[in-house]
């Protein structure tokens, strides 16, 4: 089983950018808040830009959650989840990249 991503998990932006993540609901937690696809994910430090005009990406719309694992009545995220990094108009920017998570913790 893939294991879970918390809050403590590492995503970056496929330029680099830090992702943080606000839990909506700490209620599941495998040592830090298990992470849904709801909960709201900024991304700080992205330098993309397009034409030389600034296009840093600014959030995560995840498009594959874990499908049976829930938190707070929210699909929870796994190491086999997808998100693609959007820019503040909402344009794609690539896929993220989760760097680490929680070892102890699986589901589907």
């Amino acid at each position: 089983m893939p294991n879970l991503l918390t809050a403590a998990s590492v995503l970056l932006c496929p330029h680099g950018g830090m992702v943080t993540v606000s839990p909506a609901s700490t209620r599941v937690t495998a040592g830090s808040p298990v992470i849904c696809g709801t909960d709201t994910f900024v991304v700080a430090g992205c330098a993309f830009n397009l034409a030389g005009v600034p296009s840093p990406c600014v959030s995560i719309n995840w498009l594959v959650t874990a499908t049976r694992v829930q938190s707070g009545g929210a699909l929870a995220l796994n190491e086999s989840s997808v998100g693609l990094c959007v820019a503040a108009t909402q344009a794609p920017q690539g896929p993220v990249s989760i760097q680490s998570t929680q070892p102890s913790a699986s589901g589907l």
